[in-house]
């Protein structure tokens, strides 16, 4: 099994803890989904802390909480045909490769979904730094206590 290099941009299988969940003591997701790497960071220790949202079929109920992914870039992803959004008001934070990595359905050595466009992520980041500046992010730490 040979581990993706983790780049912003890169769109995962990741086992997403939502916010409510966290709070709810769950320690596990419900299930997996693809969700985009928003941020890389090396730690002062050598480690890669990445930051990711999710990509949902639900429309958040907030237009700001989420880019809605169109449908060549679900297409080229090979994603189902349904309309999904990248969330970006919360996201999941993790040591690389962390625990909740996952296999793309169907590949069982395959992590990766491929990468968002660049004018497409760009977006989506830029719009999470304006929530993130205005403190609208929510933040769940993955590593183990």
């Amino acid at each position: 099994m040979v581990l993706p290099v983790p780049e912003p941009g890169l769109v995962i299988s990741y086992a997403y803890l939502w916010r409510y969940e966290d709070r709810a003591g769950q320690q596990e997701s419900r299930k997996d989904r693809p969700c985009v790497i928003v941020l890389a960071v090396e730690t002062i220790a050598g480690e890669t802390q990445i930051t990711v949202a999710p990509i949902t079929h639900k429309k958040p109920a907030n237009p700001d909480a989420g880019i809605e992914i169109p449908p060549q870039v679900k297409q080229h992803l090979r994603l189902d045909l349904e309309t999904s959004w990248a969330i970006i008001d919360e996201v999941n934070q993790f040591i690389w490769p962390g625990y909740d990595l996952r296999p793309v359905p169907g590949t069982p050595d395959i992590f990766t979904y491929g990468y968002l466009p660049p004018r497409l992520f760009e977006k989506i980041k830029s719009a999470l730094l304006v929530l993130a500046h205005k403190r609208r992010v929510k933040l769940v730490s993955r590593d183990e206590p």
